[in-house]
């Protein structure tokens, strides 16, 4: 498929993004769209999956048929085969009058059915049907109907493993699958980042009428570095909170940490980019004081556990282990010592002061934001800034 083709179906259908994955799947969803083929959408939740039957609708010569969308996961297990394939008068409690179904509607047209995964094994075998012969019986009826319809699906979950797990019928995966999209993840599109970046942000300052929020050279390379696991609907999610709470409309790495709850140091990037090497050096190193500080205070709480226990000190809500609640710590007397040779080695203490040293540099001494990007509150803040003669 051109370019211009591609181009074109991105305007039309608000699709922002340059990445070679996205262009591939809109080229991908463009050549099936004039066959009757079932198309199988895969990817991350949040990835922006639900346009793509959109696309393959619209190009198609079903595009002036309905096009019904269905998210198999929002409806109960009891009711979906009713608000599926339609029921009879009287076929169940409540049913005071026959029913069409959505495929019922979709005749002639296109029916996408969102998280098809979250199907009931069932359910399966009536979309199996419609999927093999064109037919389906509705709920407390004995008559086989006809239609007409083209199905495409999307999930999110690992359909290979759900068959595995037999929570997935395999024949149905291989009539859904005939033809695959698969979506990329946001965390394989950093220059795209940027560009939905600015794209919420200008839509929410329409929307509320305020000028757009924009990122520092620092906060734009933290953005691309994170993994973001909601994807694109997360991206939306935080650019949107940004420019409701931040009164400086040039966000900082600082403030944008505070919006990305997952960040830790796993997730910090193997390939971030940019020539700034010894920016991105203090960020990781500023996170592992984090992670340092965090430990401190798993040690601090250990050492205090272990040494009420010794004292015979057992709070009544400790769990119990077979009967003989911290029988191990108590029989292994090197536990203690262990504990006091980690915290000395790492040396903790430097750490921690220098994690609170930065903490208030980085917000121009004001103590109640530190104590908040610390995670502590400001009573402990002030007792650590006296205890480490950082006034």
């Amino acid at each position: 498929m051109v370019a211009k083709d591609i181009q074109q179906v991105k305007q039309r259908f608000g699709i922002i993004g340059n990445a070679p994955g996205l262009y591939r799947a809109i080229d991908l969803a463009l050549q099936v769209a004039p066959t009757e083929m079932s198309v199988l959408i895969t990817g991350e939740s949040g990835a922006g999956k639900e346009v793509f039957p959109q696309i393959i609708h619209q190009n198609s010569l079903r595009k002036h048929g309905q096009y019904i969308a269905v998210n198999c996961g929002a409806i109960p297990e009891g009711t979906i085969d009713s608000e599926l394939f339609g029921h009879e008068k009287g076929s169940f409690t409540g049913a005071l009058a026959d029913r069409k179904g959505y495929f019922e509607f979709a005749d002639g047209g296109t029916i996408f059915l969102d998280e098809v995964g979250e199907l009931p094994m069932p359910t399966q075998a009536r979309l199996l049907r419609v999927l093999e012969s064109g037919e389906f019986i509705k709920v407390g009826s004995s008559k086989v109907q006809k239609i007409n319809v083209r199905i495409v699906a999307a999930t999110n979950v690992d359909l290979a493993q759900a068959i595995t797990g037999r929570k997935f019928r395999e024949d149905l995966y291989y009539r859904l699958n005939t033809f695959p999209i698969p979506i990329p993840p946001l965390r394989e599109r950093p220059d795209d980042m940027l560009l939905l970046f600015r794209k919420f942000a200008s839509d929410c300052a329409e929307k509320y009428q305020m000028p757009p929020i924009q990122l520092d050279d620092e906060a734009k390379t933290l953005l691309q570095s994170y993994r973001w696991p909601g994807n694109v609907r997360e991206l939306k999610n935080v650019t949107e909170r940004i420019s409701i709470i931040e009164h400086d409309r040039t966000v900082t790495a600082d403030e944008l940490r505070l919006y990305l709850p997952n960040l830790n140091v796993e997730k910090l990037p193997a390939l971030m980019k940019g020539s700034d090497e010894q920016k991105i050096f203090h960020n990781e190193r500023e996170i592992l004081y984090q992670v340092l500080f965090d430990m401190k205070k798993d040690v601090a709480e250990l050492k205090k556990l272990v040494h009420d226990i010794m004292g015979g000190n057992i709070p009544m809500s400790m769990p119990v282990d077979d009967g003989e609640p911290y029988a191990r710590p108590l029989q292994d007397m090197s536990s203690i010592q262990e504990i006091e040779t980690v915290e000395e080695s790492l040396s903790l203490e430097d750490v921690e002061k220098e994690m609170i040293r930065k903490a208030l540099e980085r917000h121009g001494g004001r103590r109640k934001n530190a104590a908040i990007d610390l995670k502590i509150s400001e009573r402990t803040l002030y007792r650590k800034i006296k205890e480490y003669h950082l006034e």
